[in-house]
């Protein structure tokens, strides 16, 4: 008999929308995906597994208290899930709930249905996951982080599985919780990229945000070296950063420019004026709707990805499938995807010396193209790996898993 499979997360498209289509259509279970009735509306004709549920409250803008801003936000989206699992639950049976730890918050869910519950927990909390000295956050964005924190371990504890993207984001765990969680990243369906026009070799930048987590004011610092010392005119390099100037990130550098640079700037915006030589010669196309995302990537030839802080990232795995060559930080995930000089290179990144090192690889790399070739070849094999068809088998073995322990646990008292 097939497993009945209820995916959980306000957000559509989010990580799981095409982990539980693919499981469905497969035949290797029925699933459905419980979301926010804005996102059924707005997504139900691209996703034929979706269900609604209507949170308890608004779950967007401010909350009542801003010190429990997370812990209310998921006491009101729990409670309209538990609501919403309750009804679905008198049609069928559920034999496990997968909820996005933060958009599908299963905290009402534990002891109040009778089903196997797995949680998806992408980063314990901000400060775990990591902060640039330079841009600190505020006191009370350190003591709000703890709900965050908080609610982690808690439904770390109280499920019967948790699964987290990388190795390296269980490794920010306490060890004692470190046992309770299995790593897997997310898959997805990667069509090859279209052919690309001619023209001039481009090195690019490609995260949702552009970010000091993601490393983007080494990149503009980079480039900007790159246009002094000539080796841009040179070489005839083009340079490009797909991505959102404006998107909420994981850190706190954009108070900081709002406070210290001006009102309503960017961080994109302040690093072209404090890097002016490199800053004026990077195209920003700014948000791209996913097709036009697609095009943009085919017309980068080199891709660098200075990450500072991260856990896991689609971009990057996106970038690798597509068979485009990559120079990335050795810190946090990336070694998991990238095996240094197989299917990209790893340095380290750093404020003093080390852009020596990714200079000199630049331009390596820039003037060799069957190195490329080579290096874009083994990422694409590499990124086959994330491929819905290769991630939903090791899928369905967790959330086997995770049923045979909820047996364990109702069984048990």
């Amino acid at each position: 008999m097939k497993p009945v499979i209820v995916f959980v997360s306000a957000v559509t498209p989010g990580q799981f929308n095409g982990l539980a289509e693919y499981l469905h259509a497969a035949g290797l279970a029925e699933t459905w995906y419980l979301t926010s009735r804005g996102h059924v509306k707005t997504h139900g004709g691209k996703y034929s597994r979706l269900l609604p549920f209507t949170a308890d409250g608004q779950i967007t803008g401010a909350q009542g208290y801003y010190y429990s801003d997370r812990a209310e936000r998921s006491a009101r989206i729990s409670r309209g899930v538990l609501t919403a699992l309750t009804e679905l639950r008198r049609k069928t049976r559920i034999d496990l709930v997968f909820a996005h730890g933060m958009w599908g918050a299963p905290l009402f869910l534990y002891d109040e249905i009778d089903a196997a519950i797995a949680s998806y927990v992408e980063f314990p909390s901000y400060a775990a996951h990591g902060w640039d000295p330079r841009y600190p956050p505020d006191l009370s964005q350190r003591l709000s982080d703890r709900n965050m924190e908080m609610l982690s371990y808690h439904q770390i504890l109280k499920s019967d599985l948790t699964i987290m993207p990388s190795a390296y984001a269980r490794s920010l765990l306490p060890a004692e919780l470190q046992p309770r969680v299995a790593v897997q990243f997310e898959g997805f369906e990667i069509k090859p990229l279209p052919p690309a026009p001619p023209g001039p070799f481009t090195i690019g930048f490609s995260a949702r945000d552009l970010s000091n987590c993601k490393g983007f004011d080494i990149f503009v610092r980079l480039v900007d070296r790159l246009v002094r010392e000539g080796t841009a005119d040179r070489l005839g390099i083009r340079f490009a950063a797909i991505g959102d100037p404006k998107a909420t990130t994981y850190g706190y550098e954009q108070q900081w420019v709002e406070r210290h640079f001006r009102k309503g700037a960017s961080f994109a915006e302040y690093l072209v004026r404090t890097y002016p030589a490199g800053g004026e010669r990077i195209l920003f196309p700014g948000k791209l709707p996913y097709d036009t995302f697609v095009e943009a990537l085919a017309q980068v030839d080199l891709f660098l990805y200075p990450l500072r802080f991260g856990v896991g990232n689609w971009g990057l795995m996106e970038i690798l499938a597509r068979g485009k060559p990559v120079i990335a930080s050795n810190a946090t995930f990336a070694p998991e995807m990238i095996e240094d000089g197989v299917n990209g290179v790893l340095l380290p990144v750093g404020e003093n010396g080390e852009d020596d090192q990714w200079i000199a690889a630049i331009e390596r790399l820039a003037g060799d193209p069957a190195l490329r070739a080579r290096l874009g070849a083994a990422a694409a094999e590499r990124g086959r790996a994330y491929h819905l068809d290769q991630v939903a088998p090791r899928y369905m073995a967790l959330f086997e898993q995770a049923i045979e322990a909820g047996k364990r646990r109702r069984a048990g008292g």
